[in-house]
């Protein structure tokens, strides 16, 4: 029997190289291939603007099986630009379009066209932020935002410094490391965490504090969760009773968290309390160190640019409702240069894409305490003037967070940012003014001032702010929050299910707004979070009408 032999051509690589050639920017100038890069941003562009409709998803949502993508195995041969331009628009179906006035979901901004451009700048160029020589001008995009950063915050820019990192998360973590080494005297880096030193924080605050503690090393149960006000705000008394019983055991507190704007219901922290407080006892203690101050602020620092606006001549033209919301939050936001180190997210209420994130410090001088020892990194720093990656936790680190938040800062400056700050906050304060005119709603949230709102429905003949009270107070009511949270999540998932077809306003949902107290349970909610500057009164009525209709059909037949 013969074997036929297949005559398989095989090119030689260098033949398919210039069909390869074609998959990057041109490194030159040439205008057919630059022609041939902007088109086919273009063709993605017009390929995803079919996928936009009514509702703020993009196409259909999915389905959640993600076993037949499981399964695929690396393609061997090389695919065109125009087939795979045509799969990554696909692969944006189901995406919320942040900037639809639909959208009120979450704490998501629509970035600028500046800041995506910023990104695509990053992108082309592939800056990387660990040395001027590899990162150029993005280098001092870095060093200039830091210091309008410092600038808007309080902090003396000569003095101040700070870096872009990878997350609100890398910013505590950044600002725990900080308040490990002061503690230890700089010896944690070398030798380890040797005591179980404590962290304090408030129990609304964000969860990525747990992650820190515990890749850090510090361990999470050594993170003492301080009780909360009705107000979404650490409690003083508690917080100094606190660091009273553990400095009088003899155990060492590295860092207070405060939060300047919760995740859920954007409580604010009184951070100038805080730190009196741990001044006052450090003192009394004769402590041989100071708790490290870090302010996770990464919602709400932009609130900054409100210290100088003139409320009372108002020249933007605010209601009063607005006005009051928003000198509420400055009172305290106004006082970050307080802290000795401050997390904010531009890919919140920055108006960055993810992730443009910012770590900064009062003292320059405290990130030598992070510092690696150059000779082990000898293929780096011999030369250049900004050299980072010595005491940065990444050694990779891109231009794009950093050139995309200078872009913002220049773009919109204090009047862009006061615009399209006080427009969320007055949107939510129309939407609130609305819904305490429905006896079935109460708002939960009530005290604290900003963009989002947290509210929850109760059946026919509840009065919802009694039963609100007892959900919080009464241990037998135990049984009936939880009917009222299934409750709630039957009108969300009403609520839900047709704004995704365009036929509503999507909002979001959340399980444990806070704790009941005494065990009574965890208080669920329904959540608005304005954040796009296309949100406009009609939006708000649309809310509270979907609201009232889900309500109808809901409230009548609800059983446990």
């Amino acid at each position: 029997m013969r074997t036929e032999r297949v005559n398989t051509h095989h090119r030689h690589y260098s033949e398919i190289l210039d069909a390869l050639k074609i998959c990057f920017p041109s490194p030159v100038s040439n205008p057919v291939m630059d022609g041939y890069f902007v088109h086919t941003l273009s063709c993605f562009l017009d390929r995803v603007d079919g996928l936009k409709s009514a509702s703020p998803i993009l196409g259909s949502t999915l389905d959640g099986d993600y076993s037949a993508q499981r399964a695929l195995p690396m393609p061997e041969r090389m695919s065109s630009i125009e087939q795979i331009t045509a799969m990554l628009a696909d692969y944006c179906r189901g995406m919320v379009v942040w900037a639809h006035p639909n959208a009120q979901a979450n704490v998501i901004p629509p970035p600028t066209i500046a800041s995506i451009t910023a990104f695509i700048a990053s992108a082309i160029y592939n800056p990387n932020i660990i040395w001027d020589e590899y990162s150029a001008r993005f280098a001092e995009a870095e060093i200039e935002a830091v210091a309008m950063l410092a600038d808007l915050v309080g902090y003396e820019r000569e003095s101040a410094g700070g870096v872009f990192t990878f997350g609100g998360t890398g910013t505590i973590l950044y600002g725990l490391k900080l308040a490990l080494e002061k503690i230890s005297g700089g010896r944690a880096m070398h030798e380890g965490i040797r005591k179980p030193y404590k962290i304090l924080a408030s129990g609304v605050s964000h969860y990525s504090r747990v992650n820190a503690a515990g890749w850090l090393g510090l361990g999470t149960e050594n993170l003492v969760t301080v009780p909360t006000t009705l107000q979404n705000e650490m409690s003083l008394t508690h917080l100094e009773s606190e660091l009273r019983r553990r400095f009088e055991a003899g155990e060492e507190v590295a860092a207070i968290i405060a939060t300047l704007g919760t995740t859920d219901a954007f409580g604010i922290d009184d951070l100038a309390a805080i730190a009196d407080i741990r001044d006052a006892l450090a003192e009394e203690y004769r402590l041989p160190y100071r708790p490290h101050l870090h302010a996770d602020a990464v919602i709400g620092w932009p609130w900054s640019v409100f210290k100088d606006y003139d409320f009372e001549l108002n020249p933007l033209g605010f209601h009063a409702r607005t006005l009051r919301s928003l000198q509420d939050s400055v009172e305290r936001i106004g006082l970050l240069h307080r802290a000795d180190s401050i997390g904010l997210d531009f890919h919140k209420t920055g108006y960055v894409p993810y992730v443009s994130s910012a770590v900064l410090v009062k003292n320059r001088d405290d990130l030598a305490l992070l510092s690696r020892d150059q000779a082990q990194m000898p293929y780096l720093y011999q030369f250049g003037h900004y050299h980072p990656g010595l005491f940065t936790l990444e050694c990779s680190r891109s231009g794009a967070g950093a050139l995309a938040a200078l872009a913002n800062l220049r773009l919109l400056g204090k009047e862009g940012y006061r615009v399209i700050l006080g427009h969320s906050v007055e949107m939510s304060e129309r939407l609130r003014e609305l819904l305490e005119e429905l006896d079935f709603v109460h708002i939960l949230n009530g005290g604290n001032f900003g963009p989002v709102t947290l509210f929850r429905l109760y059946p026919p003949g509840i009065e919802a702010a009694a039963a609100y009270r007892r959900e919080l107070t009464d241990p037998a009511y135990a049984d009936i929050l939880e009917r009222h949270n299934r409750f709630n999540r039957e009108i969300f998932d009403r609520m839900h299910a047709k704004a995704v077809k365009g036929e509503g306003v999507l909002l979001s949902w959340t399980d444990a707004y806070r704790d009941a107290g005494r065990g009574n349970g965890r208080i669920a909610a329904i959540k608005s979070f304005i954040m796009s500057p296309w949100t406009d009164r009609r939006t708000i009525d649309r809310v509270v009408d979907q609201v009232w209709r889900a309500w109808e059909v809901c409230g009548p037949g609800f059983s446990a």
